[in-house]
């Protein structure tokens, strides 16, 4: 009997499993579908509220670099993505991909670990849609007091509302994703055109700010790691802050992976989802490089600066309105609250496939897999998805937790660009719809860069990480190690033809 840490669900297993009566996914999406998701789940969360502030913040004119730094290191990862999800398109992406190559202690690790990436992701997202909301309607947010507790009430409704998209089926989910996508699209490239007039070349200057250090906290848990190591300590600006900045609108392009998610739900997606996710990427890359490129110049990075006497973030609307362009603030505010609908969406998309298939799989309660017979989608968990991410947005300050989500993703990337070379050299034989290029070249290339972005996240960050794996390794071993289905068909509890309900 196979060590349960390292105990392997095959290839084969994983698609015949895709099958099981009781929780079939429909396979009704297309290549364009998956780039819809793709560009809709990464454009909004990074250019509505984190490219501004991190440019004023950490890197100055230079943050079009840093977005560039992120850039690389997505598309190593994508493509590493794309030959596993055209290899086993199976729903639960570096999850399936990691129980394939690593074993089923790895794969739970990369499941937990994107829990936290979607879970966290879609609720500071649902909250920067509940600040919007008050910018476009006019009034101070989506927030009430009661009694001393403060409820983000435009937060939870966006949560209950893609929620009701999400379980009525997924390709509904996407026609609706189009339409909101083109509007945000629209708005990035007014964005883009219209700055272009106010651009002025002396704020490009000086373009890598001279690097500030944070008054006498030399060095701190707020200090990336990388600077702490080599000792450059706290600081903003210069390369370590255009460095850090890279790990931070990292965080802006998170969702291409979630086309990995819906590999089971798409029609063809050995050739579906590399284009997918490849096509997303090269669409989002290209307009936030210009966006950032445009925005910097329309003002001085010092403008996009946090000041200490209001704390209040910046964002894209900002420069607009330094400019004077009035109108084009609230164009800017409707755009997000559109695009930051759709961020909402596909995250909660990707967390509920990848807590079907832990589902499915036994190491979390299998009836939770079920799906539903009239809509095709696993309705219930969805649901309780819903729920929970409503709870977090609605009722807890999460607002600092965004690198949370990196550490998280980079983690997960890092293991898939490994586990590619694993399963080439384990499984010659599998029909690959794509190939990475280079043979290892890249997924090493695709490792080294994410591990670089990871030690410029701050140890604070780090801390928060570790203690989130613990308890996920304590669940494992209280719970999913015992009721996994490829350790129970290894001793002959359960045979293949055992459906859900009688497992």
């Amino acid at each position: 009997m196979a060590n349960p840490l390292t105990r392997i669900k095959s290839v084969e297993q994983s698609m015949a499993d895709t099958d099981e009566p009781g929780h079939q996914l429909r396979k009704n999406l297309t290549a364009f579908d998956l780039m819809v998701f793709g560009v809709s789940v990464v454009i909004g969360a990074g250019i509505f509220t984190i490219t501004a502030t991190t440019a004023g913040n950490k890197a100055g004119p230079a943050i079009s670099l840093s977005f560039i730094m992120a850039a690389i290191a997505c598309a190593l990862a994508a493509l590493c993505y794309a030959e596993f999800a055209s290899t086993v398109p199976v729903a639960g992406s570096a999850y399936t991909f990691g129980y394939a190559t690593f074993g089923e202690f790895l794969a739970w690790i990369l499941g937990w670990d994107l829990i936290l990436e979607f879970a966290v992701g879609a609720s500071v997202v649902a909250k920067g849609w509940s600040s919007y909301l008050g910018s476009v309607f006019g009034f101070s947010g989506g927030t009430v007091d009661v009694g001393s507790v403060t409820i983000d009430w435009g937060a939870v409704i966006i949560v209950a509302v893609v929620t009701t998209l999400l379980v009525l089926g997924t390709k509904l989910s996407s026609r609706f994703s189009a339409v909101i996508t083109a509007i945000k699209v629209a708005v990035v490239l007014l964005v883009i055109v219209v700055g272009f007039f106010y651009v002025k070349t002396e704020n490009y200057s000086p373009f890598v700010p001279p690097a500030e250090t944070a008054g006498d906290a030399h060095k701190s848990v707020d200090s990336s790691l990388f600077s702490l190591i080599t000792g450059g300590g706290e600081s903003s600006y210069g390369w370590y802050g255009v460095l850090a900045a890279a790990s931070i609108v990292f965080f802006a392009f998170i969702g291409f992976d979630v086309v990995a998610t819906t590999a089971e739900e798409t029609r063809n997606p050995r050739k579906d989802v590399p284009r997918g996710i490849l096509g997303s990427l090269a669409i989002v890359t290209v307009l936030y490089v210009l966006v950032t490129i445009v925005v910097t110049g329309m003002v001085s990075y010092k403008d996009l600066a946090t000041s200490a006497g209001d704390g209040e973030p910046k964002n894209l609307a900002t420069a607009f309105a330094l400019n004077g362009v009035t109108w084009a603030e609230k164009t800017i505010a409707i755009g997000a609250l559109a695009g930051l609908t759709t961020v909402v969406m596909v995250l909660m998309l990707g967390q509920s496939r990848v807590l079907f298939a832990m589902c499915r799989d036994g190491l979390l309660p299998r009836g939770l897999a079920q799906t539903s017979p009239r809509f095709g989608t696993p309705a219930r968990l969805t649901i309780l998805i819903g729920v929970v991410v409503a709870v977090v947005a609605g009722f807890f300050p999460i607002d600092k937790l965004e690198e949370m989500v990196n550490v998280g993703t980079l983690f997960a990337f890092i293991v898939v660009a490994a586990g590619v070379m694993i399963l080439r050299a384990k499984r010659p034989d599998l029909d690959r719809g794509f190939t990475v290029p280079g043979g290892p070249i890249i997924p090493v290339l695709a490792i080294i860069s994410c591990v670089w972005l990871m030690l410029n996240l701050t140890a604070l960050t780090w801390i928060r990480f570790v203690v989130w794996m613990v308890i996920g390794v304590a669940i494992y071993f209280l719970y999913g190690m015992r009721h996994s289905m490829v350790g129970k068909r290894e001793r002959g509890e359960v045979d293949d033809e055992v459906s859900l309900d009688k497992s």
